[in-house]
């Protein structure tokens, strides 16, 4: 985000303020360290220290302050992780939302998402959710089609026990190198290389544990939610819708996407959650786009990599 001038941060802040008070209970410490940590990562407004002393920013006043569409679009994003930081979507909460999001003239597939979740119509969100997480990660359409049979590939004879080697190879790489941190990663967390019938797709597979070991998170509910969170900003085609979203229903409401992935509740840490949103932000490479190849990277120094792509270290669970 462009750096923005105080008025504005403070309408954001407070908007965010106002959607988690829309439930009618008292902010919980989720929200209050949610409103916090985008101030200082995503606003750079260090300087807040109480949400209480933020303005309770109406739709129409959050329109008049801010005046051009990429800012008004990544706030309405704000905004609808608002919904979601303490563990439960709540309707009153995405009612407030769609407030907001009408007077600034944003319409989102994500948003209809959540409005269809919070009516109980979670099977068309989560489904609407892999279609997009599809699109983002293939760069084409995906419509409705079962995204199993591409996400394990190497199932049924498709094995490709060349591939599989060339990755493990990664094992005599210099120890600081990035391919023998993420030979380590699959060894440590005793994934299946790309080849093996049992293993993901490396088109999704190699992106994502890449992105594990340059952004310093883990494999944990709250690393899987960082993780996702630091790609939406890296990659932002469908971040929300595609990204975001699916992984804090899977890993902060533990609800079920699909059979890769995992669920469990409680894994946002709103703190770190958007500290890894600014982090991804900064990267100065895309590990899912159409032109990136692992092969590329592998022997390169892990922390000189870092430091070229410009990745910041992680913050420490709090």
């Amino acid at each position: 985000m462009r750096q923005v001038d105080h008025r504005q941060s403070d309408a954001i802040l407070g908007a965010m303020r106002q959607v988690a008070l829309a439930a009618g209970r008292p902010l919980s410490h989720a929200d209050t360290a949610s409103v916090l940590a985008a101030a200082r990562y995503l606003l750079r407004r260090p300087d807040v220290a109480d949400i209480g002393t933020l303005p309770a920013v109406e739709p129409v006043d959050l329109q008049r302050l801010l005046d051009e569409p990429e800012l008004k679009t990544e706030a309405v994003k704000y905004l609808t992780v608002m919904t979601m930081v303490d563990g439960v979507l709540d309707r009153k909460k995405v009612g407030r939302v769609l407030e907001y999001s009408r007077a600034l003239d944003i319409e989102e597939g994500y948003l209809t998402e959540i409005v269809e979740a919070a009516s109980g119509h979670v099977a068309w969100s989560l489904a609407d959710m892999t279609r997009q997480n599809m699109e983002s990660i293939t760069g084409k359409p995906w419509g409705d089609a079962d995204p199993m049979p591409w996400l394990l590939p190497y199932a049924d004879g498709g094995a490709d026990p060349a591939l599989v080697a060339r990755y493990e190879a990664l094992g005599a790489l210099p120890e600081d190198s990035f391919g023998k941190a993420l030979w380590r990663f699959y060894k440590k967390n005793g994934y299946a290389f790309p080849g093996d019938p049992t293993a993901l797709n490396e088109r999704f597979g190699t992106p994502h544990d890449s992105t594990h070991v340059i952004s310093g998170y883990d494999t944990s509910a709250r690393g899987e939610i960082l993780v996702s969170t630091f790609t939406a900003a890296m990659h932002p085609v469908n971040p929300m819708g595609g990204h975001i979203l699916p992984v804090i229903f899977s890993w902060h409401l533990d609800i079920k996407i699909n059979d890769v992935a995992k669920s469990t509740a409680g894994g946002l840490d709103p703190h770190e959650f958007w500290h890894a949103w600014a982090r991804g932000g900064e990267t100065k490479a895309d590990f899912f786009s159409a032109d990136w190849r692992v092969w590329d990277w592998v022997e390169h120094d892990l922390e000189d990599l870092r430091h070229e792509l410009g990745v910041t270290p992680p913050g420490s669970p709090r």
